[in-house]
Parts: structure tokens; C-alpha cells; sequence
């Protein structure tokens, strides 16, 4: 009766099985999201993703055989629609560069609450990012830290007061709606300065111009 609603299908894969369990509990309260798959590795979680039709793919990033960076890396090759979430102990910016590298839309820790998760979820499945407050936190701090060493190399790229000033709010996962009422600007025009800051970059989506946020060092531009 129910055919008009759009499940989405998850796939699990963490080594500890009592993990999973309780993901898949908490994720099964919600009508709309239902875990089709569970792997204890990454070998096991590309044969699921060949075999089932999988929406998003829930990474721990240490596993067996093949760990969650690799296996994001090859599901993207495969499978390039299926969305990526990071569900991790490691907080350390290395990781989280590593993940969005291999093409993940979302990064949360294990101590995230099961709403959170729910909320990530979904955000990736409509195509956007989400990062839990403590990987936010990191990944300001570390470009804080990198901002002194690496502001000239920064600046070479020519970006405007007001695209560093997007920039620099699309890292604090602000919407567009958000971004154009905080600068006073329409929307229309918070997604030009977005297209400009991509092709400037190099950046293909959202996700690569938090990647070269981080990667080049953002200070913090008053907003």
C-alpha cells in the first residue's frame, strides 16, 4: 500500500557485529530507511554492493581485509550513485580528508546520537553533506592551524572577500538559504559564487570545496 514512499536502502558494514545490531535497530525505528545489507569488511561490503541495490553505504573506516577508506574508493569506481557515510572512532583530520577524497557525503563519530545519524542520512541521500559537530570542530581547528602557513598559497587562487566568506560558511555546513539571509544576499546569488568557487578550485561538489578547505587552510573571515 505503501509503494509511493522511497525507502532508503542502507548498507552496514563494521567488523563487530553488536555494532551493527544497533545501528540497524536504531535506523529501522525510521519507516523511510531500511538496512538491506550488513558486512564485516570491506571485501563483503563490494560483493553486497554488487549484488543489491544499495542507496547509501555506512563505512566504519577500520575494518579487515579491506578498511572503509578503500572500500569507499572502489564503491565509487562500481557504483558511483551509491552515497558514502564515514562512521568512525577517528576524528583526526587526516581520516576525514581521506574519506571525502574517496568520495564520502557525510562523516559522523560513534558517539553521534541516533538522530544525528538519521540526519545524515538523509542528507546524503538528497545529495548534500553532513559532518557531526565534533568532526566540524576538528576540521576548523586544523585549518586555523593551517591558515598562517598556507594563506599565501590560499590567496594565489584569487578568490573574493565574498567567496572566502561562503567558503568559509559552506565548511560550517550552512545552507544556502542560511549563507544568503547571514551575508544579505539572494539565494540565486549564493549559488554563483558556489559555481564559481567550484570551477575556481577544481572542485567537482560540494564535498571537494570542503576537501580544499581543508586542505589549503581557511581563516576565519568575520562572518
Amino acid at each position: 500500500m505503501n509503494d509511493e514512499v522511497q525507502t532508503i536502502k542502507v548498507l552496514l558494514a563494521d567488523d563487530h557485529k553488536l555494532v551493527r545490531d544497533g545501528i540497524k535497530g536504531y535506523l529501522e525505528e525510521d519507516a523511510g530507511i531500511e538496512v538491506v545489507a550488513e558486512a564485516g569488511n570491506g571485501e563483503e561490503a563490494l560483493k553486497l554492493i554488487a549484488e543489491k541495490e544499495i542507496d547509501i553505504a555506512i563505512l566504519d573506516i577500520n575494518m579487515p581485509e579491506l578498511d572503509g577508506i578503500k572500500t569507499a574508493e572502489k564503491i565509487k569506481e562500481r557504483k558511483p550513485g551509491v552515497k558514502i557515510i564515514a562512521l568512525t572512532m577517528l576524528k583526526e583530520t587526516q581520516h576525514i580528508r581521506q574519506m571525502l577524497r574517496a568520495g564520502a557525503s557525510a562523516y559522523l563519530l560513534k558517539s553521534c546520537s541516533r538522530n544525528e545519524l538519521l540526519l545524515a542520512i538523509k542528507a546524503a541521500h538528497a545529495g548534500d553533506t553532513y559532518f557531526s559537530q565534533e568532526v566540524t570542530h576538528s576540521v576548523m581547528q586544523a585549518m586555523s592551524g593551517q591558515g598562517k602557513a598556507q594563506h599565501s598559497k590560499f590567496n594565489q587562487i584569487l578568490l573574493t572577500k565574498r567567496e572566502k566568506e561562503i567558503l568559509h560558511l559552506i565548511t560550517l555546513q550552512y545552507s544556502n538559504q542560511d549563507i544568503a539571509a547571514k551575508l544579505f544576499i539572494s539565494v540565486r546569488t549564493v549559488e554563483a559564487h558556489k559555481r564559481n568557487l567550484i570551477e575556481k578550485t577544481g572542485s567537482k561538489n560540494v564535498v571537494g570545496l570542503v576537501l580544499y578547505a581543508i586542505e589549503h587552510g581557511l581563516q576565519n573571515s568575520g562572518v
